[in-house]
């Protein structure tokens, strides 16, 4: 093969990988569109987030390890989406996992969907808030008992609302 298609079907695939970030995928292979309760136009939401919050939760950006207030918060109460305020987290699940966000053994229930992410030439599960459907971080498989998962999440993704 000529370098220089080597290069045009390397670009292709590139392209077809950026294409296709964040999509989740069918048992047949199709794409699927995500739906969510809460939708708002780009302009909408930059008038109720902070320009960091936008970039996380609309966006997929990530926060700093090390910089969240919340990754010190150790009172009882619940952990709320940043963007709807749907209750995420309950305080009793979440443990210091030494990665610099705050993390958590387990969401409550029907608060969370996921999808893969195939960002940073890996794949990861992403996680978000099922209401609006914002980044809130990822699911990893090396969190304690008794899940066994780790979701490791942007604090700035999150509201804390004591018990």
């Amino acid at each position: 093969m000529k370098r220089r298609n080597l290069l045009l079907a390397g670009s292709a695939f590139a392209t077809l990988g950026i294409a296709g970030l964040g999509l989740r995928i069918g048992s047949s292979g199709e794409a699927l569109a995500e739906e969510f309760e809460i939708t708002k136009t780009p302009e909408e939401w930059r008038a109720i987030l902070t320009d960091f919050e936008y970039r996380v939760l609309r966006e997929e950006a990530t926060e700093r390890p090390y910089t969240s207030d919340l990754l010190k918060e150790k009172r009882e109460g619940t952990f709320t989406c940043a963007g709807c305020d749907l209750p995420l987290y309950a305080s009793s699940t979440k443990y210091d996992s030494g990665t610099g966000w705050p993390s958590f053994w387990e969401a409550l229930p029907n608060a969370v969907g996921t999808k893969v992410d195939n960002k940073l030439f890996m794949t990861r599960t992403e996680v978000h808030c099922r209401r609006c459907g914002g980044h809130l971080g990822h699911i990893f498989d090396d969190g304690p008992e008794p899940t066994g998962k780790r979701h490791c999440i942007n604090g700035v993704s999150l509201d804390f609302v004591a018990a």
